[in-house]
């Protein structure tokens, strides 16, 4: 499967400068096979090790950082040596030896010529806790679910992932197309972006098949809760990640801790919400009032919502039956409003590398999402059909007159200027290439 990061790597790799790689990401994202596929494919040696359970893996590195003796004990668990000059180095897991994350510093400045590569699916919450981490003597980079557009190459349509990328500025979709792209993008809402639901999909096209991918994913990531956070918090983690779906099917989309249990406040459940941020399991988007640059001096951290790292699994999670997705129907509308701008927020996230925040002016109008590109503030407002009317977006244009203002839906592509600044109309399906219509 094709990931764009894999260009990121590349220049890793070729850089007169490298450092030692981590890459984050949610566990299942791909972490594991992108680097020993990269792996296998650019250098002649692969030593790879795994830190989870393996105590005799970590005992190497807590007598001291002497680099020398690590490379060659190393060398001695895989009874091959490690030759800096052909062998690339992958550290999996390695959140659960902190003692591995101090010797990167170590690696940097006095082994510089041996590449390596580190992954872990709860690294977020590592690098979270105070230790001895090498700050500055690291490259991070961040894997996420397949986006739409890897989505397309992995249902082996090079034809329409190319047309997508190529689309000029104004350029609206070719019609014949429309159908076929949307139809792409129903099966997306569906399978989300897990590697291993793709393949499933892709394989099979079976809906069951895929739902039964997703749900051990969810039981596995319910699992790390209970074997890896503090046990206090468990009940609160489990707790929070259970209510997504329902307070993102209020009218008023705000997360609110005492509707995950009884006397919860952000004081006592704040924590647990943090840990799943950090595990990269959840995005939470905060609310600005008054949408000033830079936003996130003007955001509101206790007024926020929640969303899933993934589609796939928020519809997993939610049950929320595909056939009333796409449902014409009124008693589907607010859950199928909540799976789209979870979609968009994805899309958003994995293509810039920012999570956004929304807007909202007491209770008479809200902006599904707001974003800096450079110094402007766009507004983008998300719709999850055809039907487009809303005054929240027309009352934020009126208040603040940006330079840009987005509209998501599965309208065609359409661009207006006029007194109060560009309006972008562009279908949902292009959320991923946002940025290329803000120049």
């Amino acid at each position: 499967m094709y990931r764009h990061i894999y260009q990121d790597l590349i220049q890793w790799k070729e850089s007169k400068t490298r450092k030692p790689l981590i890459l984050k990401g949610v566990r299942q994202c791909g972490k594991t096979w992108l680097l020993k596929t990269f792996a296998a494919e650019h250098f002649e040696d692969v030593a790879y090790f795994n830190f989870e359970g393996n105590d005799s893996l970590q005992i190497c590195f807590t007598r001291d950082m002497n680099t020398e003796r690590i490379i060659k004990e190393l060398g001695q668990i895989r009874h091959k040596s490690i030759d800096p000059k052909k062998t690339v180095v992958i550290f999996d897991e390695i959140q659960f030896c902190p003692s591995a994350l101090t010797s990167l510093k170590y690696f940097f400045e006095n082994m510089p010529e041996l590449p390596i590569m580190c992954a872990g699916s709860l690294l977020g919450i590592a690098l979270a806790k105070p230790l001895s981490f090498p700050v500055g003597k690291v490259t991070f980079l961040t894997l996420y679910p397949m986006d739409f557009s890897e989505f397309l190459l992995a249902n082996g349509d090079e034809y329409l992932y190319n047309y997508l990328n190529d689309l000029n500025f104004d350029e609206k979709i070719s019609p014949p197309l429309v159908d076929e792209i949307t139809g792409y993008y129903r099966d997306y809402i569906l399978v989300g972006g897990m590697p291993e639901a793709v393949n499933t999909w892709v394989l099979t096209h079976d809906v069951g098949k895929v739902d039964t991918v997703l749900t051990e994913i969810l039981n596995s990531y319910e699992f790390d809760f209970a074997k890896h956070a503090p046990s206090a918090d468990y009940p609160k983690l489990s707790g929070i990640w259970k209510a997504i779906p329902s307070q993102l099917a209020k009218e008023n989309r705000k997360f609110i801790y005492s509707k995950v249990m009884t006397g919860g406040r952000g004081r006592n459940m704040s924590d647990a919400l943090q840990w799943l941020v950090d595990a990269g399991l959840v995005y939470k988007i905060d609310r600005v009032e008054r949408p000033d640059y830079p936003l996130s001096v003007t955001a509101d951290s206790s007024y926020f919502k929640v969303y899933l790292c993934d589609v796939g699994l928020l519809r997993r999670l939610s049950r929320f039956d595909i056939e009333g997705f796409f449902a014409d129907s009124p008693e589907f509308a607010l859950m199928r409003g909540v799976i789209t701008e979870n979609f968009v927020l994805t899309e958003l996230i994995s293509s810039s590398g920012e999570v956004p925040f929304y807007w909202k002016s007491g209770n008479t109008a809200e902006v599904e999402f707001v974003v800096q590109h450079g110094v402007d503030i766009v507004p983008v407002e998300v719709k999850a059909g055809l039907h487009t009317s809303s005054k929240s977006l027309a009352v934020y244009r009126e208040k603040y007159h940006p330079r840009i203002a987005l509209r998501m839906s599965l309208k065609n592509v359409g661009i207006t200027d006029d007194s109060r600044g560009r309006f972008i109309s562009l279908p949902l399906y292009l959320a991923g290439k946002v940025t290329k219509y803000l120049h």
